[in-house]
């Protein structure tokens, strides 16, 4: 399934991919499209994944060929989902999860989430009163603010996070999470799990 995105906001857009395990399933598939696109403006794509800027005097190495555009016939066979599929089953809008945040943290991407899939790791949405005390676990977990500052203290060790920093705990370290200025604050929590690689997980089971 091809996918684009286009900020099309006035404020600071910013994307984040969350990866899980190591197989990925294969390769990036680039649209043709994107490739022509990317020829006209002297960017060329190797086979190899990597792009080379003939504007700044960059050539394909002997043993890598031009990405290859994908032909008409594999082309019919990518996914087009209607926006109506897409929007209720696989969208998470922030306002929303700062609502259902505010007691709790809650579920965006796991087993039991807004967005139900296991992909080999979890999400949580963090709001400024989810969080509580201290705790520690047993799997990596990544942090990523998108709203205010926080204050993070992990044993004897005290951190500040603002929106767009990501930090790495590992696990068994107790770590505390708290608001670390007034207004809006919110944060994303990513937990490895056990999830084995796999195609996307589409049915609930509860």
């Amino acid at each position: 399934m091809f996918r684009g995105f286009e900020n099309i906001g006035t404020d600071y857009g910013m994307i984040m991919a969350i990866l899980g395990g190591d197989d990925a399933g294969g390769g990036v598939i680039w649209a043709p499209q994107v490739i022509e696109d990317a020829r006209e403006h002297g960017l060329v794509l190797g086979d190899n994944g990597s792009l080379y800027d003939t504007k700044r005097g960059q050539t394909l190495p002997a043993d890598i060929s031009a990405m290859a555009v994908m032909p008409e016939d594999q082309l019919a066979l990518m996914a087009e989902p209607d926006i109506a599929d897409v929007v209720p089953r696989w969208t998470a809008r922030y306002l929303d999860l700062l609502a259902l945040s505010a007691r709790r943290p809650v579920e965006v991407i796991g087993a039991g989430g807004i967005i139900f899939d296991r992909p080999g790791f979890r999400v949580d949405f963090i709001s400024r009163v989810s969080l509580t005390a201290a705790y520690s676990t047993d799997e990596y977990e990544v942090l990523m603010p998108v709203q205010g500052h926080w204050k993070l203290q992990l044993d004897a060790e005290q951190l500040t996070l603002a929106p767009g920093d990501t930090a790495l705990v590992r696990p068994g370290v107790e770590r505390h999470i708290t608001p670390a200025m007034a207004g809006e604050a919110a944060m994303y929590r990513i937990q490895s799990t056990a999830d084995p690689a796999g195609p996307s997980w589409h049915e609930r089971t509860k």
